[in-house]
């Protein structure tokens, strides 16, 4: 029988989706095709082939050389189909057996001496076979990140010849036996770093605590991108199903496995010249954007009235949901983005209103305020003032709290939402959970009737406020909330309440 059939996986979203390679040798002139919608660097692998077959003492075929990736409506691009085709080539033309090939997934591009290269997305490849009852088989140099997944072998070869060998049983290539990086993190930023600002040092670990969004609003040279880049020291370290989604995620989209950050929330802070799609995600085959590639982690935005405004709109529906769906014409991916936002801007253009030197109108003002939309706005937990700190401050010793003391108290409010919300932090409760967590006393909702009179405050904003309250209340270990907690989350509301702040006013 001259039909060879061969598993691999093509590069999709965060677990790869799974394609059949067949290859038939018929009697004709001879020729190889390719068909199942293969993109350039698919069609070009039949040179890479030929070449690598030739070169490590193999006999390429003189027949016709059919090649099928299945299923045919799916767009297959990269070289990772090389080693699929390559083996398919080999086992229809009786060199190599077809037997074990049903055990294993492949996946790798091929030198055109035969050598294994690394392909992008193998974390995600890994992903997908797992649970398949297969084996993958990749580029030694991506085995040790395939192997972060649990529960699957994976079989790293250098080069198609020993991979030959493999197969006939001759020599064994041994499983990889690579551990995920348990207890390393990165070490962040200090927060005793940030001198002065105490109200935004409290509003800081609040955000930490409870998974909350936060706009930092004062002048240049405050310390609004000293303390966003504080944040990440404070989070609670990921779990072993967060970092691995975080590596697939990153894997995708081409970055290097760091064994360093493995469980570290990641810190993305993307200029504001970034377009929609890099923002989000997209292209003709999609690819995460920063937002996936902050999931779990912060995405920080500075200047953020740079931004254009339909580049803002569309963090909007994951901010709610937590996941990104992006549809082409030809192809539909969703990737998760369960980030949190920190946000920075400056009080008008020219960034120093309330000061002798500004000169902005007040139509200039609004105008530049206009440019974040009100319902982006409205889903963002916390404005926060940065006034222009007290000189003395700045050059005595620190006068506040180092990250350890501030993630200490933040990871006990963690542990309470987590007894008492599941893995839901504050900001993402929602229904049942939400009705009883933020639970609030006659008095409560008095306060909270009088404050949403006074400001104009939406539905979404009352909401945001209960939740806010609940994560002061789990700060101080509080089993209810009180008018206090409720009057501390109303203060962070400042753009509700004045639309043209003046910092530190």
């Amino acid at each position: 029988m001259s039909l060879a059939i061969v598993h691999s996986r093509a590069l999709g979203a965060v677990r790869a989706l799974p394609v059949t390679v067949e290859v038939h040798l018929a009697n004709g002139l001879p020729g190889l095709s390719i068909v199942g919608l293969p993109e350039a660097a698919v069609r070009e692998s039949k040179d890479r082939v030929r070449s690598a077959l030739i070169q490590t003492g193999f006999e390429f075929p003189a027949r016709r050389i059919t090649i099928n990736l299945a299923p045919a409506d799916l767009p297959k691009g990269g070289g990772r189909f090389d080693l699929p085709i390559a083996l398919g080539i080999l086992a229809a033309a009786g060199q190599l057996p077809r037997d074990p090939l049903a055990e294993y997934e492949f996946v790798g591009e091929l030198a055109l001496d035969g050598q294994l290269r690394p392909v992008a997305g193998a974390l995600t490849a890994a992903l997908g076979v797992r649970g398949s009852g297969r084996s993958l088989v990749l580029p030694a140099e991506n085995a040790a990140e395939a192997a972060l997944v649990p529960g699957l072998v994976c079989v790293g070869a250098p080069h198609l010849l020993a991979l030959s060998e493999h197969l006939h049983g001759r020599v064994l290539l041994p499983p990889q036996q690579t551990a995920p990086a348990g207890g390393a993190r990165h070490k962040a930023p200090d927060l005793r770093d940030v001198r002065g600002q105490p109200h935004a040092r409290r509003a800081l670990e609040i955000a930490a605590a409870g998974g909350h969004s936060l706009l930092f609003v004062g002048p240049p040279g405050t310390g609004k991108t000293l303390l966003a880049s504080r944040l990440p020291g404070l989070l609670p370290p990921l779990g072993d199903g967060e970092a691995l989604e975080v590596a697939a995620i990153e894997s995708l989209a081409g970055v290097a496995l760091n064994p360093v950050h493995w469980r570290t929330p990641r810190f993305r802070a993307p200029h504001h010249t970034a377009s929609a799609v890099a923002l989000v995600g997209g292209g003709s085959h999609p690819r995460p954007g920063e937002i996936s590639l902050a999931h779990h982690g912060v995405l920080f935005l500075d200047e953020l009235p740079e931004f254009e405004r339909r580049v803002l709109e569309v963090l909007r529906e994951p901010l709610e949901s937590g996941v990104i769906h992006i549809s082409r014409a030809a192809r539909q991916a969703s990737f998760p983005a369960t980030f949190q936002l920190v946000a920075a801007m400056n009080p008008c253009p020219c960034g120093y209103q309330g000061q002798a030197r500004c000169r902005c109108t007040p139509a200039q003002v609004q105008r530049y305020r206009a440019r974040i939309s009100g319902p982006l706005l409205d889903r963002i937990d916390m404005h926060v003032p940065v006034p222009v700190p007290d000189p003395a401050a700045l050059w005595g010793p620190p006068d506040g709290e180092d990250s350890a003391d501030v993630a200490r108290r933040v990871r006990v409010a963690r542990e309470r939402q987590q007894q008492r919300n599941g893995a839901r932090p504050n900001a993402r409760l929602a229904g049942r959970a939400f009705s009883e967590a933020c639970a609030l006393a006659d008095s409560g909702y008095r306060m909270l009737q009088q404050a949403g009179e006074r400001l104009g405050l939406s539905a979404r904003a009352f909401d945001r406020i209960r939740r806010l309250a609940r994560t002061v209340a789990d700060l101080e270990g509080e089993p209810g909330i009180s008018t206090t907690h409720l009057a501390e989350a109303i203060g962070y509301r400042r753009l509700d309440r004045n639309p043209a702040p003046r910092p530190g006013g």
